[in-house]
């Protein structure tokens, strides 16, 4: 498939350029997680053309397919021999809009005559139905209606808003009927014509400007552009990894949506295009030290959206971060619990801990001033409903039998069991909470400190200190050699190994001898399969390679392990991992890193398993590339003009990588790492000696 995005609209086309979706099928055209269009295939003389080519313009996130005709006859008996007609389609979206170019073009040394026709249609079922899930009743659909240039259809969900697909044509078609499309084309030998199509989605709450094509392609392309100015240019030695590095910031542009506080990613085509807290948090902390602006936008965003109320429908606290918002029908109607749902453990504190990081990274202290009464709101939650037996751990427990049964990352509800298989009972205090938590009341502390309070600060810091005493004593197993996944509603420990205990390492919740036996642990063969390290180790009860969490690899856990095994100078163990996924992403189409992966062992010859429904892309796995630079390199920024490289061993696959323009405070400088011999060296090529950059081995 096909993806491409913009605004509140994604599009899935197959190869050709194509929607030729079932009911559970996710091609599609979707605007506020509505499908608008679920047919849209082009014939030729009612014959499917040949493909020669099929990718996507990261300069507008655009679909170029390249095709031509097979052996034709046209209505008129004249036979067209094949590979004559050259197609080129050229497919985008713009705000609330999708729009496609068609260049057609004879190559013959005749002309000929020829029809193009579209087949379409509009079922306007919810995200959620697409998903699968079954309903009790819909809305209405209107019988659609035809003029001289195209038609409309339109829908009346159960939530009384009206949706309308409104299609267009310019040319205007020699016949227009509900769900067929006609032109009649004459070409001359060498002549070439141009047919353009717009769709226009509305429901009534949103109303975009008309476009035409070149405007919005326009629009788009200056977009793009704007949206890379003032990032650093990562450069290195090796042309495959350069192409994934442009993959990886080609994606994650494509997922950043602007909204009223700034930009904010969503987290993933197809079934995640939306706000969700936890993906858009960390999405944002693995680009911190490349694009600050990301981060600033997704804390403003995810502020503005916190809890103010106490609503258990939506799992909602006061203080309580965003798990995920969506503008859907079946979630205006109540019939899913997610228009805005709080559902998750770890999107406050992790909140929290990004502030800190964004604060130390910019030094940006008007955005943490707006920001305060979130963070004190958060950490409210956190110490209020975060730990709801008061034990000093920090627990979930659903409140709505809707919504989700586990609420950290592994959400899925087999995600968190015992040794013997048993699913744990809430409410369940996960390890990696408990490092989130440590992690913000770190962040708070630091800040505060930085606002001249000193006495506040120290009770932050001194808050943190005590849970990681506490938490030492009680989730480190000298058996498992590793921290247990959890303690459930019973206090009882989950002595399971997952790549949950790397997580711990990120914030520095843990003692330098755990990190170095997780980092041990993890990259034993039972974890590390050669790509990454599984979710589950292979010898444990509940593992299955094809499972979501259960023993599958994702992307953005591994990058999140590494960052951690940087913190404490692992680089080495850091980049066994940044190689795996390296490697593995030559096996992905375009190079690009899915949602996740089969947890299969790696075998001579043969590359990765796919996960058959994966998000393809997901922000945090398209992110995790720029967050496994920053490991490698040691790489932290702080405010106003500090740069250190702490370690910095760049992975056997690359022998130099360049910076240019890393931005500090208001400086940015340019940076070459080269291996030299067995060490790496750090050359700074551009400074003007206002930032100081430090190496520490």
């Amino acid at each position: 498939m096909r993806a491409v995005k913009h605004c509140d609209a994604f599009a899935l086309f197959n190869t050709l350029g194509d929607i030729v979706a079932t009911e559970n099928d996710p091609e599609g055209i979707y605007y506020r997680d509505m499908r608008h269009m679920s047919f849209w295939r082009m014939t030729i003389c009612g014959t499917h053309p040949m493909m020669l080519g099929s990718a996507i313009d990261d300069r507008v996130d655009a679909l170029i397919v390249d095709a031509t005709n097979t052996g034709l006859i046209n209505r008129h008996g004249e036979r067209i021999a094949a590979d004559l007609l050259h197609f080129g389609r050229t497919k985008f979206l713009h705000e609330a809009n999708a729009f496609e170019r068609l260049a057609v073009r004879n190559f013959d040394d005749r002309p000929h005559r020829f029809t193009i026709e579209l087949t379409v249609g509009a079922d306007f079922r919810d995200m959620f139905e697409v998903r699968g899930a079954k309903r009790e009743g819909r809305g209405l659909q209107h019988v659609p209606r035809c003029n001289g240039d195209g038609v409309q259809y339109s829908y009346v969900g159960l939530d009384d808003i009206t949706r309308t697909t409104s299609i267009s044509f310019e040319p205007p078609p020699a016949l227009v009927t509900p769900h067929r499309i006609r032109f009649d084309v004459d070409l001359a030998p060498g002549e070439r014509k141009v047919f353009y199509t717009r769709i226009a989605f509305n429901d009534e709450d949103a109303s975009e400007p008309a476009r035409t094509y070149l405007e919005a392609y326009r629009a788009l392309r200056k977009g793009r552009r704007e949206a890379l100015e003032g990032r650093p240019k990562i450069r290195s030695s090796n042309t495959m990894f350069d192409a994934m590095i442009a993959r990886s910031i080609a994606d994650v542009t494509t997922l950043t949506t602007h909204t009223p506080q700034g930009p904010a990613a969503y987290a993933g085509i197809p079934w995640y295009c939306t706000l969700f807290g936890r993906d858009s948090l960390i999405t944002a902390l693995q680009t911190l030290w490349y694009n600050p602006s990301l981060t600033r936008g997704t804390l403003l965003r995810l502020a503005e959206l916190q809890a103010q109320v106490d609503d258990p429908v939506a799992d909602a606290e006061t203080g309580k971060i965003l798990h995920e918002t969506r503008l859907n029908e079946m979630a205006n109607t109540g019939e899913v619990p997610f228009r805005r749902y709080y559902g998750s453990v770890d999107s406050t504190p992790l909140f929290v801990f990004l502030a800190g990081e964004y604060f130390r990274r910019t030094g940006d202290l008007q955005t943490i001033e707006r920001l305060w009464p979130h963070l004190v709101a958060a950490t409210g939650w956190i110490d209020s409903s975060g730990d709801r037996d008061g034990d000093g751990f920090f627990e979930y427990g659903r409140r709505n039998e809707d919504g989700l049964r586990n609420q950290g990352w592994k959400d899925s509800h087999d995600a968190i069991s015992h040794a013997d298989g048993r699913l744990a009972e809430g409410p369940i205090a996960l390890v990696e909470m408990q490092a989130y938590v440590y992690g913000a009341w770190r962040a708070m502390g630091e800040m505060l400190s930085a606002f001249g309070k000193t006495q506040d600060a120290k009770e932050w810091s001194e808050r943190a200190m005590g849970l990681k005493r506490r938490f030492a004593e009680q989730f480190f197993d000298d058996e498992l050699g590793c921290y247990i996944l959890a303690l459930d509603g019973e206090k009882q420990c989950c002595r399971v190994v997952s790549s949950n205990a790397g997580h711990t390492l990120l914030t520095g919740i843990a003692s330098k001898a755990h990190a170095e036996a997780i980092a041990d642990r993890l990259l034993e063969s039972d974890c590390f399969t050669g790509w990454g390290i599984r979710t589950l180790a292979s010898g444990e009860k509940r593992y299955n390679p094809m499972s979501y969490h259960n023993g599958s690899i994702w992307p953005h856990d591994n990058a999140l392990i590494a960052a951690g095994f940087a913190r404490y100078g692992l680089q080495r163990a850091a980049n066994q991992i940044f190689t795996g996924l390296f490697e593995a992403s030559f096996y992905f189409e375009q190079q690009r890193l899915p949602e996740l992966f089969c947890g299969f062992m790696r075998k001579k010859g043969r590359g990765p398993t796919m996960y058959p429904v994966a998000c393809v892309p997901q922000a945090w796995s398209s992110a995790a590339p720029l967050y496994l630079i920053q490991a490698a390199l040691g790489l932290s920024i702080k405010a106003p003009r500090e740069i250190t490289f702490a370690k910095p061993q760049l992975p056997d696959f690359l022998s130099s990588l360049s910076l240019d323009g890393l931005g500090c405070g208001e400086e940015s400088v340019d940076i070459d790492v080269e291996k030299t011999g067995p060490a790496n060296s750090v050359f700074v090529r551009r400074n003007e000696e206002k930032v100081q950059v430090y190496l520490k081995l």
